[in-house]
Formats: structure tokens, C-alpha cells, sequence
């Protein structure tokens, strides 16, 4: 038996439909996820991080073991329409021995659109001078998530 054109259209329609309802969630799904970002070591932090899509600052931890002191930590942003809009976003004014950083966007600020979202070619650049390098570790994560 053949379908009549106006079921065929139905059947199709239908699918337009389920398949629009699939990549509405597919995209929700993707907005949500968080992707992490890691760099460790035992000198000065000048760690530059980004995605290749308009993206969103989640968080940013960094953990400190051994040595003794502590110094700012900064997050800036060098901004991919030149330096004249490279600024500091954010300090911390002591981070180091004890003293771990564990900032969290929330609220507000962790909707798009937010503050902390950025262009592809911006780069989120966190800093900060160890005062007892090479007796000092750290394990910095900063966690991105893709922009609308």
C-alpha cells in the first residue's frame, strides 16, 4: 500500500521534529560540560588558558605544597583585539603555603551570558610569583565551558 503524500509529509514533519528536540538537548548537554585544564610545576605561574570556541571560566583552583610564603594570584586576560584591553579580572591578594585558591563561578556569573566569557582568540592568563621557587610546587586547574 502506497503513502499518501499528505501522511508522508506528517512522518516527516515528525522527524524534523525529534531530530530539532536531539540537538536542542545535545546542545544543553555541551553548554553544561566543563573541561579541565591542568599545568603544575615549582617556578612562577604565567599559564595562558582558552578554548577555540567563545567559552566561559567555571573555575580555578591551585593547590601549593612545600616551601614557605605567599604572593598574589592573578587572573588577567589578554585579549585577542589587542593589548589595549588586556586587564586584570581578578586577585587574590595571598596564595601559597596554606593558603589554596578555590574560586567558583556561580549564580549569575555562571549563566551565559556572563562577565567571565570570552572570545575564542582571548586568552584567561593566571599569575604568580613564587616566593620560595623551586622549594614550592603547585597544581593549578582552571575548568572552561563552551559559550552560547
Amino acid at each position: 500500500m502506497a503513502i499518501k503524500p499528505p501522511d508522508l509529509l506528517e512522518m516527516a514533519q515528525t522527524g524534523f521534529v525529534a531530530q530539532d528536540a536531539e540537538v536542542v538537548s545535545a546542545r544543553d548537554r555541551q553548554l553544561r560540560s566543563v573541561l579541565r585544564q591542568t599545568t603544575t610545576g615549582s617556578g612562577n605561574i604565567n599559564a595562558p588558558f582558552y578554548l577555540d570556541r567563545k567559552y566561559r571560566l567555571v573555575f580555578v583552583r591551585c593547590h601549593f605544597a612545600g616551601g614557605m610564603g605567599t604572593a598574589p594570584f592573578s587572573l588577567t586576560i589578554d585579549s585577542g583585539v589587542g593589548s589595549a584591553y588586556d586587564t586584570k579580572l581578578f586577585t587574590i591578594t595571598q596564595a601559597g603555603r596554606d593558603k589554596d585558591v578555590n574560586l567558583r563561578l556561580t549564580g549569575d556569573d555562571n549563566q551565559d551570558p556572563s562577565p567571565w566569557t570570552f572570545q575564542p582568540d582571548d586568552r584567561v592568563r593566571i599569575l604568580w610569583t613564587n616566593p620560595d621557587s623551586g622549594n614550592m610546587t603547585w597544581g593549578l586547574e582552571v575548568g572552561l565551558s563552551l559559550a552560547a
